[in-house]
């Protein structure tokens, strides 16, 4: 089972676009990310610049409108994540309560969808379009 770990830190929506991690937070992390490779279980991880230099594309009311950060609806913002793959949600969350935080946030668990999880007319919807994708990819 793969599952998305999505990292909330508290204040995060708030930093600049400079912002930059203290350096023991960072080798914390980096440590606790080696332990997941070591552990064969990562797939991917990324961390993310804070909102301030992000945008935001809405639809609705007809054309797509643009947003540039920062925003200031004091929604949580997604500071990074980590995809790993797992025997269960309760190895996902085992794997969680080891994280280095610092100060508050929030980690939110997320299991990812496979094919397999779909009803017969939606996998055949989908066709080969997950084959076609990953080839894509690794062009």
């Amino acid at each position: 089972m793969r599952f998305m770990l999505l990292v909330y830190p508290e204040g995060f929506d708030k930093a600049g676009a400079d912002f930059a991690p203290p350096p023991e937070e960072v080798a914390a992390m980096m440590a606790f990310n080696e332990e997941l490779q070591k552990a064969g279980v990562l797939l991917a991880l990324d961390g993310l610049h804070p909102p301030a230099g992000g945008a935001r594309v809405s639809f609705g009311d007809g054309a797509p409108r643009v947003t540039h950060g920062p925003f200031t609806d004091g929604r949580a913002t997604l500071g990074g994540y980590w995809m790993i793959e797992v025997a269960s949600q309760d190895e996902a969350i085992d794997w969680v309560r080891r994280v280095p935080i610092f100060g508050k946030g929030t980690i939110e668990i997320r299991q990812v969808f496979e094919m397999a999880d779909f009803p017969e007319d939606v996998r055949k919807a989908a066709g080969d379009t997950p084959a076609r994708l990953k080839a894509a990819l690794q062009r």
